[in-house]
């Protein structure tokens, strides 16, 4: 039988970790966000929200939206969404919830704004809440990381396109409250969402830690075996 060198064994061994990290790490859900007209201070936007779900044992029953700057509650109106679903605003932005959709089934709503606000791109925080109490929380700012929250890229303003003036509502609340500080415009963690955190481990469900430990114990017991074949040919 042929010798098999210490270093084929390495890589082998590494290549089947590699494998195993890759297949343990589950692909991300997420929610997206788009417009009929996605341009800086484009007045009666239509933004659509489509809310992923990732659960498989229970469905969205809600789903959260702390608005960005620019853009008061009062300045969004409901437009559809799931069938019975209701729309309330909230100090920071508003939420659509209702009857617990079907396990597996994506949330899919959409909003009027009043005007969307002078910026290159525009995050729209979201926690999506299932029957089961679970919360996924897309609220990181960078799109590359592990929960995103659906962003928003907009055009140039139209040429001579203005602000337009609050709305009536948003001024009254503006006069008869501070304005927010930045603690309250992002979501409160809830008892659900902190343990969703705590889930997380870094990133990786425990379901994924679990498949990358088997991994390594597979790498680890072909190595053995390979050894123990090469002291059998009498190394």
């Amino acid at each position: 039988m042929s010798r098999i060198p210490l270093s084929r064994l390495s890589v082998a061994a590494a290549a089947a970790v590699s494998a195993v990290l890759l297949a343990a790490v589950p692909a991300a859900a997420h929610t997206e966000v788009e417009a009929d007209k996605a341009q800086a201070l484009a007045e009666n936007v239509t933004v659509s929200f489509h809310a992923e779900a990732e659960s498989d044992s229970s469905g969205i029953k809600e789903v959260r939206v702390v608005l960005p700057e620019g853009i008061a509650p009062a300045d969004v109106a409901y437009d559809k969404g799931p069938a019975g679903w209701k729309f309330s605003a909230t100090d920071d932005g508003y939420s659509v919830g209702g009857k617990e959709l079907k396990t597996g089934e994506s949330a899919e709503y959409s909003v009027v704004v009043r005007q969307l606000p002078d910026a290159k791109e525009v995050p729209f925080k979201t926690l999506q809440t299932y029957g089961d109490g679970h919360v996924d929380r897309w609220i990181e700012l960078d799109e590359n990381g592990e929960n995103p929250a659906p962003t928003l890229k907009l055009k140039a303003a139209a040429p001579g396109a203005k602000a337009v003036g609050p709305s009536p509502s948003a001024s009254a609340s503006a006069s008869a409250s501070p304005a927010p500080t930045a603690a309250q415009t992002t979501p409160e963690a809830s008892p659900q969402a902190a343990d969703t955190g705590k889930d997380d481990g870094g990133g990786l469900s425990a379901a994924a830690w679990t498949g990358i430990g088997a991994g390594l114990l597979v790498a680890v017991a072909a190595v053995v075996l390979a050894v123990r074949r090469r002291g059998g040919t009498g190394e």
